[in-house]
């Protein structure tokens, strides 16, 4: 009963925040039923996953909590809570008093979708969130109004929108494929997809799991599906681009994960998981060729997350307790610490007025508590020691040891000390070398804007040092529902 209340409560509370909003339309009135909204969501998932012993479904089956899906909601209410919180300071900024309402309704749809895709327990109605997620985010990547950002939502709708089509065709097949087994008509749950999954026909199965694979995987930024994405997160407003990057990308991988399930339970694990492997390499090169020669700050951060996702896309791929635990890990250290990534990069780009790196800096001189904690960040997020996703990379390589891809895992450790290398020599650029920038304005750094930064850095340091086993128990009963046998014992 607790648990359906708190599911309850997720969902209505920005979705009410949204009526609100638009009936009121008061731009202080709207920061605050934003934020109000986020922290609502944000407790609920909490009471949500301690209450959790087993998957339960709500509303006649067509809404799912379970382990995977209230996981990834905890990541993705972080970041609406912590943008949210960003936004009151950076939006004030912009000079569009009369607009922050509608921008203000639009983040907490935005935000609600994001919620809500996860708790689908019906292929077809997943593919119907993912959408929503595309249309609303499309006004808020635009919500600027400038040249380049209008390009850029454009760019994102046409390419997203290509790929969740073929999401769509490879739904259409997967559930054509379960009626020679199942019947004509019946409910395409993700239960029943895997129950029915070595009785499917592999050839059948095998191509619909490569087209939701190349759909999905284009809203999650998996290269070369990628080329949208460093055009939205650049060009949209920081809060959003933050949003973008630390939910909805975990939200699309979701479904990637429920349909390997499917395709492990109907023989085509090698095709299945191979390709995802591939894809979550490729991603790592790309990101590696960008990040190295970038000259924007918020493209950087934008092919950092083409980064992150291909690291996700190896841990489920190489599978096993500790791939899966690696990856979700990876999720929630990712969604931390690329916020407070946007957010620094947001800050100093209102400050000194421009995107270009070679435009900002000595930024630690002008802004000692900003530059600090986004130079932490900067080191956190090229999986240094000892933040948070070191741990979680460290986990996903064992992984793929274990299941003896020594090829992949040296290729894996090579292009991570190149990112290393060269997001970091950004950072030295605009931290500690002499060049032509103006004088920063100090007025757009407030403690608005430094209070969710500080709150995302801490839990990396924590969970860097300190694997909780709580943690650990709920990964291991995750993979365990995933077809992983799980470990027993303490977290590493």
């Amino acid at each position: 009963m607790a648990t359906a209340i708190a599911a309850l409560l997720l969902v209505f509370a920005p979705a009410f925040a949204v009526v609100l909003i638009v009936l009121i339309r008061r731009p202080r009135t709207a920061e605050a039923l934003n934020l109000l909204a986020s922290a609502v969501s944000l407790l609920a998932i909490l009471v949500i996953l301690a209450r959790l012993d087993a998957a339960a479904t709500f509303w006649g089956g067509y809404v799912i909590v379970d382990g995977l899906g209230a996981w990834t909601i905890l990541c993705a209410a972080i970041v609406y809570f912590l943008a949210s919180l960003y936004a009151v300071g950076y939006m004030r900024l912009l000079g569009e008093e009369p607009r922050l309402p509608r921008f203000y309704a639009m983040f907490a749809a935005f935000g609600l979708s994001t919620l809500v895709a996860p708790l689908m327990n019906n292929a077809g109605l997943y593919w119907i969130a993912i959408e929503l997620t595309t249309l609303i985010s499309t006004f808020l990547v635009a919500f600027e109004r400038e040249a380049s950002s209008i390009e850029a939502a454009w760019k994102y709708i046409i390419v997203v929108s290509a790929g969740i089509s073929l999401a769509l065709l490879g739904t259409v097949l997967f559930y054509w494929s379960g009626t020679f087994v199942i019947g004509p008509t019946y409910d395409m749950t993700w239960n029943v997809l895997q129950d029915a999954g070595p009785h499917l026909n592999p050839q059948l199965v095998s191509l619909a799991f490569l087209l939701v694979l190349i759909g999905y995987g284009t809203k999650i930024g998996l290269a070369p599906m990628h080329t949208w994405l460093p055009d939205a997160h650049s060009e949209g407003p920081a809060p959003v681009s933050a949003l973008l990057s630390g939910a909805l990308l975990n939200t699309a991988m979701v479904g990637v994960v429920r349909y390997l399930v499917v395709a492990d339970a109907a023989g085509i694990s090698g095709l299945a998981r191979g390709t995802l492997v591939a894809l979550g390499a490729f991603s790592l090169f790309v990101a590696a060729l960008f990040i190295v020669r970038q000259k924007g700050v918020k493209r950087l951060m934008a092919y950092s997350s083409v980064e992150h996702m291909g690291i996700i896309a190896l841990g489920f791929g190489f599978g096993g307790s500790l791939g899966v635990a690696g990856a979700l890990y990876h999720m929630l250290n990712h969604s931390l610490n690329k916020s407070a990534m946007f957010f620094g990069a947001g800050a100093v780009m209102r400050a000194y007025g421009t995107k270009r790196i070679p435009g900002i800096r000595r930024v630690l001189k002008h802004f000692p508590v900003l530059g600090g904690m986004w130079l932490a960040g900067a080191v956190a997020i090229t999986g240094a020691p000892p933040f948070a996703l070191f741990l979680s990379e460290l986990a996903i390589i064992r992984a793929g040891l274990a299941a003896s891809k020594y090829a992949l895992v040296g290729l894996f450790v090579v292009l991570l000390i190149v990112i290393f290398v060269g997001f970091l020599n950004q950072f030295r650029i605009m931290y500690f070398e002499d060049g032509v920038s103006k004088e920063p304005d100090a007025r757009a750094v407030t403690p608005w804007i430094i209070a969710p930064m500080g709150l995302a850095l801490v839990p990396l340091l924590v969970f860097g040092l300190w694997w909780p086993q709580a943690f650990w128990d709920l990964f291991q009963t995750i993979a365990l529902s995933l077809g992983a046998l799980p470990v027993t014992g303490a977290a590493p």
